[in-house]
């Protein structure tokens, strides 16, 4: 007898198979009793026909809790009612573990009693379809870049400075009372990785010492970061549009069944194809103050101006050629107008904002000394970089894409601590 899991149980059809497993809940009707059976790659129905059936089988069944871990041995049938399009008619089980009160029961619960469960909470139906999707989204990302030839370079976790604003940083006491800082982003890295291979990238977690409690931000996130040599806005903004119809085509061909269980109307993402909308900073400014949204030059944009913006456009949009004054250090400037940086978010549909940030990196020494004395950062904490601009300089660009933001929008979930297996936010550290 062939050990399987749920996710292939169609290639089994008319078979006895053994599976292990979790209950996720039973019930009794009459002679019939009911078995949601889940092992990690989905549920299936198990039936259990009494007469069929000894009855110290039938009186073990009574003993099944919510979460109780069996074995169990089952032949496959199909049933076009069941939404894989099979079920499993009982044979035998077996408890490995009994699950006796399980905190999690199919009734509501409040978000921080789930959070405060979160290690339970992601056994249920829905946070299996968010964490498969995520889980594709950073296999695919992942692909996407060694298919066009990308070499992956890990960045460090402690950095001697600050990539992003300096108010955000988590430091961290060192050896020799040294202070370091948790990383922001592995970008900085990657520039340097860029002009030794040309074309690399990074994935992994960046931290943020923001003291926002919106539904968009955590502390602790992940990302990937490609960067490449000889890359001008335009190129950075293609291969960030190139990357984003590859992954949501990737998940409309293998998550259908999870997209279905998240109620997510795939029709948006159906008509996620080229070209994104391409549209300056200023024409931004413009579309939210036909909106009645008081917003002036110089104004960056929060989560309802980015919402708004999205509202407008049937698929991603990007925005570009931001003040320079509302920018990194390292962004280079427009040459026709120096108030403008050469920088572009990716603001999803739907109502999700900025999903994607980058731009052109300033590739002249002189002019980053002077920006990274401009914006009060050490310099001798910057020496290494500015050595970039010193041998062989060239243009180069790149971007960042926040996987819990673009999991948080395919998957059309209301707050992003959702589609990230521990959320660390604000007040929260635990689990």
């Amino acid at each position: 007898m062939e050990k399987v899991s749920v996710d292939e149980l169609k290639n089994y059809l008319g078979k006895e198979v053994q599976l292990h497993g979790w209950v996720y809940n039973t019930r009794s009707s009459g002679k019939i009793s009911f078995l949601l059976f889940r092992d990690g790659t989905g549920i299936v129905q198990a039936i259990l026909y009494h007469p069929d059936h000894r009855e110290e089988l039938v009186k073990r069944f009574e003993e099944l809790n919510q979460e109780t871990s069996i074995v169990l041995v089952g032949k496959v049938r199909e049933d076009k009612r069941s939404p894989l399009g099979i079920e499993l008619d009982i044979v035998d089980f077996n408890i490995i573990s009994k699950s006796i009160d399980y905190p999690i029961s199919p009734k509501e619960h409040g978000v921080d009693f789930l959070q405060s469960n979160r290690h339970l909470w992601l056994r249920s139906k829905k946070q299996s379809s968010i964490m498969r999707i995520r889980s594709d989204v950073v296999f695919f990302a992942r692909e996407f870049f060694n298919n066009r030839k990308f070499l992956c370079i890990d960045a460090p976790i402690f950095t001697p400075s600050a990539c992003e604003g300096t108010t955000t940083l988590f430091e961290v006491d060192y050896f020799n009372d040294k202070k370091v800082y948790l990383s922001q982003s592995g970008q900085l890295y990657m520039e340097a990785a860029a002009l030794a291979y040309g074309k690399v990238y990074c994935f992994g977690p960046a931290f943020r010492a923001e003291k926002s409690k919106t539904r968009r931000h955590l502390t602790e996130f992940w990302q990937i970061e490609p960067e490449v040599a000889f890359f001008d806005i335009d190129d950075d903004m293609e291969l960030a549009e190139d990357l984003v119809i590859y992954l949501v085509q990737k998940i409309l061909e293998r998550r259908t069944d999870d997209l279905k269980i998240l109620e997510r109307d795939i029709k948006p993402l159906e008509n996620i194809k080229k070209p994104f909308y391409r549209i300056t900073y200023e024409d931004a400014i413009k579309i939210l103050n036909k909106k009645g949204i008081e917003i002036k030059f110089g104004d960056d944009f929060g989560a309802p101006d980015e919402a708004a913006i999205s509202f407008e456009f049937d698929r991603p949009v990007f925005v570009h050629r931001y003040p320079t004054q509302i920018k990194a250090f390292y962004m280079k400037k427009d040459k026709d107008r120096e108030d403008l940086a050469l920088g572009f978010d990716m603001i999803a549909g739907e109502g999700y904002g900025e999903t994607i940030g980058g731009g052109q990196r300033e590739d002249d020494y002189d002019t980053l000394l002077k920006r990274i004395n401009e914006n009060n950062l050490p310099v001798e904490n910057f020496k290494w970089y500015l050595d970039l601009r010193k041998y062989g300089s060239v243009p180069h660009s790149g971007f960042g894409l926040g996987i819990e933001r673009f999991v948080q929008w395919i998957t059309k979930t209301q707050h992003i601590r959702e589609v990230i297996p521990f959320a660390r936010t604000l007040d929260r550290t635990e689990p």
